[in-house]
């Protein structure tokens, strides 16, 4: 299981930037990261001078990195398809004119019924708070459950979407009723007629939906897994926004062991600069007494936009100093100067012998949440039900596999020769 580092803040304070040059710099020192964002503003592309997808895409000139942009498009069908039905149906023949018209005929309180469901339409747009979140960390997920990585970066939209999803799971309990009667009376005589199954399966699927978002939650506040760094600028409303989203973040039980502190101003021998950089520092001063158990780091402001790899580089060197190579076993390590991570491998192969020892890092994994099969040739490590490809030097079957789950590491040992 990757590791992954999260950088949140409000809007325009640098995210993009740290985690950009925090994807360049792992790469660099021989890992293999991939460089998420979820802004439909296609920020990170900017910042790279790559084009990127919503699927893993090389970045040139910097061997081991890839970047992935989410598709702000996606649909709730996705997840959550009987949702996703209905919602369509809202405004089809069966929904609240068609059919709607027929169930008002039958029954003489759904005339009344109707015009509340239509006014609760008009303001929720029947949208979830924080769905779109859940979407976009479900898809992180399972990235992260991908053992090829070994650091996911995620520049995350502002903090506030964060919060938003993790408040996630209550907000679904709150609105499953109310989306059902939604369903019931959107789909007129046709709900009238097996409306309680459809409104059972409704309800399973969400009841899923937020187990999974549980799920994700879980990982997300494992510090062996995740840590989320803050980042924010030396001004009244960023230093503000910071505390208010370090208390929430701590409430969700949120690693938070970093706060960079961006765009400060150089020391310079001008009394404007001079002035502005005493409040500057005073700012950052309450932050470290208001948040004592964070790393509170500064970037002082630069002479130039950072724009492309070169660019990167030079500011990957001043948060984590020189690059240096990774050490190949799977324990973690802590790396940086002005912000510091703990590292660890997703994945390492070795042959002894006649074996090819694959290892793959599970930081807090039950031996129940683990499966291994395999299919013509090909082994397949499933990880809470959802399986992943793990590539062998030779196709092999699971049953010639040895598998040994020492601590958190999954060792799977590999016969070479045929049988």
């Amino acid at each position: 299981m990757a590791r992954l580092l999260l950088f949140g803040g409000k809007g325009g304070v640098g995210k993009t930037t740290t985690s950009a040059a925090t994807a360049v710099w792992l790469a660099d020192s021989g890992l293999r990261v991939l460089l998420v964002s979820s802004d439909p503003a296609h920020s990170t592309s900017d910042s790279l001078s790559v084009e990127l997808g919503s699927s893993p895409t090389p970045v040139d000139g910097v061997p081991g990195l890839f970047g992935l942009e989410m598709d702000p498009e996606s649909k709730i069908s996705s997840v959550l398809p009987k949702m996703g039905e209905m919602m369509n149906g809202m405004n089809g023949p069966g929904g609240l004119g068609g059919l709607g018209g027929l169930s008002m005929m039958l029954d003489p309180n759904a005339k009344e019924e109707m015009e509340s469901v239509r006014d609760e339409v008009k303001t929720s747009d029947m949208v979830i708070p924080g769905l779109d979140e859940a979407l976009a960390f479900d898809e992180l997920l399972r990235h992260v459950e991908d053992p090829t990585w070994d650091v996911i970066v995620f520049d995350t939209a502002p903090t506030g979407h964060t919060l938003r999803f993790l408040s996630l799971p209550e907000l679904i309990e709150a609105w499953s009723d109310r989306l059902i009667r939604m369903m019931r009376v959107s789909g007129g005589l046709r709900s009238m007629l097996f409306g309680r199954k459809e409104s059972d399966s409704m309800k399973e699927e969400l009841e899923r939906f937020r187990r999974r978002v549980l799920h994700v939650r879980r990982v997300l506040s494992n510090e062996e897994i995740t840590s989320f760094t803050l980042v924010t600028i030396p001004e009244r409303m960023g230093i503000n926004e910071t505390l208010r989203a370090h208390e929430s973040l701590q409430e969700y039980k949120l690693p938070v062991p970093n706060c960079l502190v961006n765009r400060v101003t150089p020391e310079f021998e001008h009394p404007f600069l001079a002035k502005r950089r005493m409040a500057e520092l005073a700012r950052v001063e309450e932050l470290t007494s208001e948040m004592p158990d964070v790393n509170i780091a500064i970037m002082e402001l630069l002479d130039d936009e950072v724009v492309g790899i070169a660019a990167l580089r030079k500011v990957g060197a001043q948060l984590y100093g020189d690059v240096k190579a990774h050490p190949s076993d799977l324990g973690p390590h802590k790396v940086g100067k002005a912000i510091q991570h703990s590292i660890h491998r997703g994945m390492t192969r070795e042959v002894m012998g006649e074996i090819e020892r694959i290892s793959l890092h599970y930081p807090g994994i039950d031996r129940d949440d683990l499966s291994l099969r395999s299919e013509d040739g090909v082994l397949f490590v499933g990880l809470n039900g959802r399986e992943r490809e793990v590539e062998t030097s030779v196709p092999t079957k699971a049953s010639r596999v040895k598998a040994k789950l020492e601590g958190d590491v999954l060792h799977l040992d590999v016969p070479l020769e045929s049988e």
